[in-house]
């Protein structure tokens, strides 16, 4: 028999994701787990593996199309068979409706079912969306503690929200403190549903253009980028480091750490463990906004920025500071390898509390970069390069002396974060960095 092959949902919180590329072509001989399709949603963009071996019958649809989760998107079978039948109407339907890929010439069949339109109906509202379309998980959740769904700023797709959306405002409400009744106040202004549609402009033929459309990570960088700038108060800081003893202490160790850890010694793991002392020491730099709470977290989640040929991602190391030196390393290593070979799960993105950017690695001094919601700090990390730089001897005197130095600045969102806990975080940081004997190497 013919199998179906369904999109996948990547994470609680996913419910569609977008055919970036068929990976085998319509009869072709695809083997089982071997790369049939990639597809971009909400968190990651992913390789799905074939389940089962055999030919490509049929493509559902074709690349840049929507698709609502558990819908069939291409039958696999044997050379000659006739592809599987169309899916009953409980699955769920494509959110986007293009014409699907004919498939290999054969009689025509009988009406589909999905040949008859469905009734066209009101679009949900975000209200709607989150209360019909979260997770099992998330609405057994709400009924357990007793939230309303509908009143949490959810992060996921569309508006959804989250078990992390859920629990972080569950543990938000459990820490603030009990109100008086008083008469219904009017609420805060909403947050929109949706961003402004950015302006088309029209260029004349000939000028010399190529017009290409956003692949789904770069609509979805963008769209996170201008709602991070239209909800928090970007304020940067930037502090000079000398990394000469780092740079000392690394040469020396590099290659006996590889021979005996199989993963490189970048610069890396040292500026994690810095960031970490730092965030330990002002927890409020860890911190996330939630309506009119603030929440605390407990864990350490670093988020590390990951350019890739086709975009960014985030991944995120889980209990950073549970970790050693030799556990960054290899974790960063892994994580960074996955995201460009799209090998990322959605839980490897999610739940990070405060994210780390390397620009400094193409040549970049410093940079001010975009916090990462619902974050409320980034830090940026400069290029590291030898300088003159006057120093003060054992005895006072000054000299010029050539130091490994870098900049290294912090973009925080001042709603949360005032510029004196801003600056003592990066002082702990500075510190680490230049006075810490990183024994560990030894």
């Amino acid at each position: 028999m013919p199998t179906n092959v369904i999109m996948p949902q990547m994470g609680e919180s996913i419910a569609e994701g977008t055919i970036t590329r068929w990976l085998k072509k319509l009869g072709e001989t695809v083997k089982r787990d071997e790369p049939l399709f990639e597809i971009s949603t909400d968190k990651v963009d992913a390789e799905i593996p074939a389940p089962t071996s055999g030919v490509l019958l049929e493509i559902k649809f074709p690349e840049g199309t929507t698709v609502a989760i558990n819908t069939v998107v291409a039958v696999i079978g044997e050379a000659g068979e006739t592809a599987a039948t169309p899916p009953p109407p409980s699955v769920a339907a494509p959110v986007a409706t293009p014409k699907p890929v004919a498939p290999s010439p054969a009689p025509p069949a009988a009406p589909a079912v999905s040949a008859a339109p469905a009734p066209a109906q009101e679009p949900a509202s975000l209200d709607e969306v989150r209360l019909t379309r979260s997770s099992p998980v998330v609405r057994a959740i709400a009924q357990e503690k007793g939230i309303d769904i509908s009143k949490i700023p959810g992060t996921g797709i569309s508006g959804r929200v989250t078990k992390q959306d859920i629990l972080s405002f569950a543990e938000a409400t459990a820490a603030a403190p009990p109100l008086s009744p008083a008469p219904s106040a009017p609420p805060s202004a909403p947050k929109p549903s949706a961003l402004p549609t950015p302006p088309v402009i029209s260029f004349p033929s000939g000028a010399g253009v190529v017009v290409e459309q956003m692949t789904p990570m770069r609509k979805k960088i963008a769209q996170r980028m201008i709602e991070s700038k239209t909800t928090s108060a970007h304020v940067s800081t930037l502090f000079e480091v000398d990394y000469t003893n780092i740079v000392r202490a690394r040469d020396r160790a590099k290659d006996r750490f590889f021979q005996t850890h199989g993963t490189k010694l970048s610069f890396m793991p040292f500026l994690f463990k810095a960031a970490i002392a730092g965030l330990k020491a002002r927890p409020v730099v860890n911190a996330s906004i939630s309506g009119e709470t603030i929440v605390y977290h407990k864990a350490i989640n670093l988020g590390m920025a990951v350019a890739l040929d086709w975009g960014l991602i985030v991944p995120v190391i889980k209990n950073a500071d549970d970790l050693s030196l030799t556990g960054l390393a290899r974790i960063a290593n892994d994580l960074a390898d996955r995201a460009r070979e799209k090998k990322l799960l959605p839980d490897d993105v999610q739940g990070g509390t405060f994210t780390i950017t390397n620009p400094g690695v193409y040549g970049s001094l410093f940079g001010t970069p975009i916090i990462n919601q619902p974050q409320v700090a980034i830090l940026g990390i400069g290029k590291i390069e030898k300088r003159p730089k006057v120093v003060t001897g054992p005895d006072g005197t000054d000299a010029i002396a050539i130091r490994t130095m870098g900049y290294l600045s912090l973009t925080f969102d001042h709603r949360l974060v005032d510029g004196a806990d801003a600056d003592a975080f990066m002082n702990v940081v500075k510190t680490t960095l230049e006075k810490e004997i990183w024994s560990e190497l030894e």
